[in-house]
């Protein structure tokens, strides 16, 4: 066996969040930022995992392997849904290098699961979807976390120089080319509060007992994407208040996606600056996600020259906002927001220029 990379991206999404897992829309892109796993042969006939940024080593015990609470699990679930998909796990050294950042709400777990599936495959004949599948599954029952399909998929299918929008209920796409007028860039808060993981199983459940309350009345309706902003009015005052303002989010985004995607084939702009705007307003009121830092960072980038929209992206509490902004206006942008995040928070924002990159494969 010889020694290959194989790598991931990370993605950052640009509208349509907390939808994945609801069978909706998402439109993400991927970065050139990404993870990157080199497979050697392994000296003494174990599968070895070995994390460069944490300089950690883990060892495969085998697919009766329990949950370690432990960023290998993100490796050895993939290697267990590999294994029950038939895929022999062969002893390997692997070795993990990463340009994803860790909690930034930019990816970084799926583009470890994808990369690492990749190089345990080491070539092997795999569906591009069953393969995002498979990644999606690690996560939802090694991991832990209810995770819908939308990073696995952009990783797994991103393509140069456009968007994604996937369809998460068919489990199809469209390719979406973003105007050229536009430069995005993501904002890093540095911070990541541990409401995250919990909420995020909360929001779940929520948008469950919402779906519950509707299928009583509506038998056919199986999740969020089924029900329109005109059904959701009329059978608001049958859902408990809570759920009923997390459905609220939910279907609005979904239209808000389709919206996003005509103004970019449009060009227009203003209209897409103003869907992050009403994006973000969303998922700090309704869906409640979104955090003080978050919030700063929104709030100063839209009172920037050139800055067409802004919001949170990702599973929120932390991680970064995605913002639009004129080619022109970058510069100036940079600086302005550094310097009025380090002045609030003492600390200074990591700020990524973000280009569509292509999805997983040799690297």
């Amino acid at each position: 066996m010889t020694t290959r990379a194989w790598r991931a991206p990370g993605r950052v999404n640009l509208i349509g969040e907390h939808t994945d897992y609801n069978l909706g829309f998402v439109l993400p892109i991927a970065l050139d930022l990404a993870c990157t796993v080199i497979r050697s042969p392994s000296a003494d006939g174990k599968l070895r995992v070995h994390s460069v940024y944490r300089n950690e080593s883990r060892e495969w015990t085998g697919p009766s392997a329990e949950r370690a609470g432990h960023w290998s699990d993100y490796v050895f679930g993939v290697a267990r849904e590999l294994h029950r998909a038939g895929y022999a796990i062969e002893p390997a050294e692997l070795l993990i290098k990463s340009t994803v950042p860790e909690g930034g709400g930019l990816s970084s777990s799926a583009a470890l699961e994808v990369a690492s599936a990749l190089a345990m495959l080491d070539g092997r004949s795999i569906e591009p979807l069953r393969l995002a599948q498979l990644c999606q599954q690690a996560e939802i029952d090694f991991v832990g976390m209810p995770c819908g399909i939308m990073d696995q998929y952009c990783a797994v299918f991103a393509q140069e120089d456009a968007a994604l929008k996937i369809d998460c209920r068919d489990l199809t796409h469209e390719v979406v080319k973003l105007p050229p007028e536009v430069e995005i860039l993501a904002v890093n808060s540095m911070v990541k509060h541990e409401l995250a993981g919990s909420a995020y199983r909360e929001r779940t459940l929520e948008c469950a007992a919402a779906v519950k309350a509707i299928q009583a009345r509506h038998p056919s309706v199986r999740s969020l994407r089924d029900v329109d902003s005109e059904q959701l009015q009329q059978l608001q005052r049958y859902i408990p208040p809570l759920p009923a303002r997390r459905a609220g989010h939910v279907v609005r985004e979904n239209d808000r996606v389709e919206d996003f995607v005509g103004a970019c084939l449009r060009g227009e702009l203003h209209q897409m600056g103003e869907l992050f705007v009403e994006s973000h307003r969303s998922l700090q009121l309704e869906y409640e996600v979104s955090c003080p830092e978050l919030d700063l960072l929104v709030d100063h980038a839209l009172s920037i020259d050139g800055v067409y929209g802004a919001r949170m992206t990702g599973g929120g509490f932390g991680g970064c906002t995605v913002n639009l902004v004129a080619p022109g206006a970058v510069s100036e942008f940079r600086r302005a927001m550094s310097e009025g995040y380090a002045k609030l928070y003492g600390v200074t924002p990591q700020i990524y220029h973000c280009r569509p990159a292509a999805g997983a494969g040799r690297a």
